[in-house]
C-alpha cells in the first residue's frame, strides 16, 4: 500500500538536507532520515529517492527566494526597486547559505524549470519601468542590465556567504550598482541617493 505524502514529513525532510548541508555532513538516504522519525521510502514517496531531494531542494532556495522578492513592492523610483531587489537576493542568501549553495548546482534540474526566469524577471521589469522612466537609457536591454545587477548581488554574496570575504565586504554593493546604472545612463547623484535607499530598503 502507497503512504500518501505529508507536506510536513517534505518539510521535515527538506530541512534536515538543508542542516546537513550547513553543517557539512556526508548526505545518504540513511543519515537524511536519521533523527527525522520516518524511514527510508519517505525520501521515495515524497521526492522518488535522492536525485528528486536534491531538486526539491534546488527548487526551495528559489522559492524562498521569490517570496523575498515579494516583498519589494514597487515604488515610483524604479532605481532604488532594481537595488532593493539585488539587496533582497544578498539578504536571502545569507539567511538560507545552504539552499543558496545548492541553488545553483546544475547536476540536479529544478523541479520547476521557470523559476530561476521567474526571479530574474523582477529584476528584468524594475528595468523596464526605469526606461521607460528616462533613468536608463532608451538602447539598454532589460535582460541585460538585469543580468549584470543580478551578477553584483552573486559575485558580492557568493565572497561572502561561501568564500573569503568578511560581510563588510557587502558595504561594496552600493558602489558597484550605482557605476553599473549610471553607465546605462542614470544621472550619477541621482542614481546615488536611489541605491543608497534601495540597498536600505532591501
Amino acid at each position: 500500500m502507497v503512504r500518501p505524502k505529508d507536506p510536513a514529513v517534505r518539510t521535515r525532510l527538506l530541512e534536515r538536507a538543508a542542516h546537513m548541508l550547513r553543517t557539512r555532513e556526508p548526505i545518504t538516504l540513511r543519515s537524511l532520515v536519521a533523527g527525522t522519525g520516518v524511514s527510508t521510502m519517505a525520501v521515495y514517496t515524497h521526492f522518488d529517492g535522492m536525485d528528486g531531494m536534491w531538486r526539491a531542494l534546488r527548487q526551495e532556495g528559489f522559492t524562498r527566494l521569490a517570496a523575498r522578492f515579494a516583498l519589494v513592492e514597487p515604488s515610483s523610483d524604479a532605481v532604488l526597486d532594481l537595488t532593493a531587489l539585488v539587496a533582497a537576493y544578498l539578504a536571502n542568501a545569507l539567511d538560507h547559505p545552504d539552499l543558496y549553495r545548492v541553488m545553483f548546482d546544475a547536476d540536479f534540474d529544478l523541479e520547476d524549470l521557470g523559476a530561476a526566469d521567474a526571479t530574474l524577471e523582477h529584476m528584468v521589469q524594475a528595468v523596464v519601468r526605469g526606461r521607460a522612466a528616462e533613468r536608463f537609457r532608451a538602447d539598454v536591454v532589460p535582460l541585460d542590465l538585469a543580468t549584470q545587477s543580478w551578477v553584483v548581488g552573486h559575485g558580492l554574496v557568493s565572497l561572502v556567504a561561501t568564500g573569503p570575504l568578511p560581510r563588510e565586504a557587502l558595504d561594496h554593493g552600493p558602489v558597484l550598482l550605482t557605476a553599473l546604472f549610471t553607465g546605462a545612463g542614470d544621472r550619477p547623484d541621482r542614481c546615488r541617493a536611489s541605491v543608497e535607499r534601495g540597498w536600505r530598503v532591501g
